[in-house]
């Protein structure tokens, strides 16, 4: 009976799983993709167990969404590239376990009654899940994503938030950006932001492959009293096309305790705050000045 297979966290190799979707099991290319920068057809096919034309089909469906390109006898990953941006749906799979852990953390900063901003991305995503049912809130969001979950009938109540999505042409990971969503953004005010980013590093702060993303990021941060990022330890060390903001913009800053030593301090003198999550399995947090 063939199986699909998920990663082993220890060791980085597939190992033998039942029942995971087609989303599912494109997460695990795309990660493979990451680790390697490459993958072949003949190989997924071993190790996912799954046909020839599955993994061709899965291969063509993450091309269609500009996260591979395809190549002879497999596909090779774009972004490793400063100028590409992976999807939302290739994403969503990716670091799933870390994500809830950064989500809950962020979800503690946000208070009732209060105006918050989310921009885009899987990570703030998994924050907004968080706060349907935080009194009074009124959230003001560009990504598509968050505005369909927020206003979800499986979501919805009485005291959920109360949603404004600025307008604007969508990118890949389906966020709102452009002239449009600039001009709205840039005549209000928030209490709190909390935003996802493509990389991270010391030298070129926050980025994105996305040069008009990276314009109403800006925007976003110019409305915003306090700015909270959520970003997973594989964005440290990350560059995309265009900066957006320095570390030292950034008041909260959350992630999860795989990022190195070395790297927690660089961050930890940049900030108002690091917060390192543990794992969702386990409970705590360590929060370090900056």
């Amino acid at each position: 009976m063939p199986t699909n297979d998920t990663l082993d966290g220890g060791s980085g190799e597939l190992v033998a799983d039942q029942g995971l979707l087609a989303h599912q099991r494109r997460a695990l290319i795309m990660e493979a993709i990451r680790r390697d920068g490459a993958v072949r057809v003949s190989e997924l096919v071993e190790q996912l167990g799954v046909s020839d034309m599955t993994v061709r089909r899965d291969l063509d469906a993450l091309a269609r969404s500009r996260d591979v390109e395809k190549v002879h006898g497999g596909a090779v990953g774009l972004a490793g590239r400063t100028g590409d941006e992976v999807g939302f749906a290739a994403k969503s799979g990716l670091e799933p376990s870390a994500k809830r852990a950064i989500a809950e953390a962020a979800a503690l900063l946000v208070t009732p009654g209060s105006v918050v901003a989310l921009g885009g991305g899987t990570t703030v995503h998994a924050v907004a899940a968080r706060l349907a049912n935080v009194p009074g809130l009124t959230v003001v969001t560009n990504s598509l994503p968050i505005a369909h979950l927020l206003e979800s009938e499986g979501v919805k109540t009485p005291a959920s938030p109360s949603v404004l999505l600025t307008g604007g042409a969508p990118t890949p990971s389906q966020v709102l950006v452009g002239p449009l969503a600039d001009m709205v953004i840039g005549s209000l005010h928030v209490d709190l932001l909390i935003l996802g980013t493509h990389g991270a590093s010391a030298r070129a702060g926050l980025t994105t492959p996305n040069l008009a993303e990276a314009q109403t990021n800006r925007a976003l941060i110019g409305c915003a009293r306090r700015v909270a990022v959520v970003a997973d330890h594989t964005k440290w060390g990350v560059t995309g096309l265009s900066s957006f903001a320095g570390l030292h913009e950034v008041d909260h800053f959350v992630t999860d305790a795989g990022l190195k030593a070395e790297d927690r301090s660089a961050l930890a003198e940049a900030v108002g705050e690091l917060v390192v999550t543990e794992s969702s399995d386990t409970s705590g947090t360590e929060a370090l000045p900056g």
